[in-house]
């Protein structure tokens, strides 16, 4: 496979050669328990658990010490609207770029208004819209107008958790609904729409299914005229990462890869997060994600040099550009993690 180079924020071919080289999920569990207890919860549930220990890592900077600084600094950082966020705000370095999510829990609009409060302090906000959330094209059409209002020329799309959906069943049918309709307005509002991607599978979906989604999208957004990326389900396993890259570059995704991280986070607080995120009964989602909340358990914290450092070479020839950090609004070690990695580069 030849590696890629980025023009115009798309990924094209160059006649580079370079060496052959390396999943994901989230955890949601109710409990507040130590890392062994958890470990034992979740065994316990049918939850197999990978007790590798990969190391804290430090990484390796003088592979691609370019490359590794530009994802580092426009990393993205994810903020839940849960009771947390406000002291996760108030942790956020200036001018950051924040993904702020719509939870079922809350609401789309509660999103949107989170990402007026970010602008209004100086941030950039990309607000996620939650395709089985929308509830009709009046809906739709509110969302669009307060996109407008708050001038946010980004967005990304999820299909979300809702259930039963509203008048759109996954992200494609919402996307096509609302460029649609950004189309016919007397100016075009959102300029790049993020979506996507599942490295480490999804369990209600095929393989087939993801990949064939995952063409249609780019080719639906790229066709309209705007620009994109696509954003990594949250990601443990680096090898994953890597087949998955190659093997969608092959088949002709040509936008950027936003690599979905972990931020530095405490194991058993992300697990014990589950419930108040929207995920739904903690054995239903442990079921739907046991290969990689296991992974997560098996170390007591979580620092993103785990999947970085074995990728930190490879990162242009896959056309990783950006770094999507799954904080779950424990952005004060998070942005320390950032700070340190950034002087050892300088």
């Amino acid at each position: 496979m030849e590696p890629f180079r980025i023009a115009e924020r798309r990924w094209v071919p160059t006649a580079m050669s370079v060496p052959m080289g390396m999943g994901t999920g989230m955890g949601g569990v109710d409990m507040d328990l130590d890392g062994e207890r958890t470990a034992a919860a979740m065994h316990g549930a049918g939850v197999q658990l990978d007790r590798t220990d990969h190391g804290a890592g430090h990484v390796s900077h003088a592979a691609a010490p370019s490359a590794w600084r530009r994802l580092i600094e426009g990393a993205r950082v994810e903020l839940v609207p849960m009771r947390s966020l406000d002291a996760a705000i108030d942790d956020l370095a200036p001018r950051s770029t924040i993904s702020m999510t719509c939870s079922p829990a809350a609401s789309i609009e509660r999103t949107l208004d989170e990402c007026e409060r970010l602008v209004a302090l100086g941030h950039r906000a990309v607000p996620h819209l939650a395709a089985r959330m929308v509830r009709d094209d009046d809906h739709l059409r509110a969302i669009h107008e307060r996109l407008v209002e708050l001038d946010l020329r980004e967005i990304f799309v999820v299909a979300g958790d809702a259930d039963p959906p509203g008048c759109f069943f996954d992200a494609l049918e919402f996307l096509e609904a609302f460029l649609r309709l950004d189309d016919a307005t007397a100016r075009r509002q959102v300029d790049h729409v993020g979506f996507t991607s599942y490295p480490d599978t999804h369990p209600l979906i095929t393989d087939a299914e993801l990949h064939e989604a995952l063409h249609r999208k780019q080719q639906l957004i790229l066709g309209s005229g705007r620009s994109a990326h696509v954003s990594t389900q949250m990601c443990f396993s680096t090898e994953r990462v890597r087949t998955w890259a190659r093997r969608e570059r092959t088949a002709g995704l040509t936008v950027p890869i936003h690599l979905g991280v972990p931020g530095v986070i405490d194991a058993s607080k992300l697990l014990s997060t589950g419930l108040r995120l929207g995920v739904g009964p903690s054995l239903r989602y442990l079921r739907k994600n046991r290969s990689s909340v296991g992974r997560l358990v098996a170390r007591r914290s979580f620092e993103p040099d785990v999947v970085l450092e074995p990728l930190a070479a490879e990162l242009d020839e896959l056309g990783i550009d950006g770094l999507h950090l799954f904080t779950f609004n424990q952005v004060a070690a998070t942005e320390e993690w950032r700070r340190r990695r950034l002087a050892a580069t300088s």
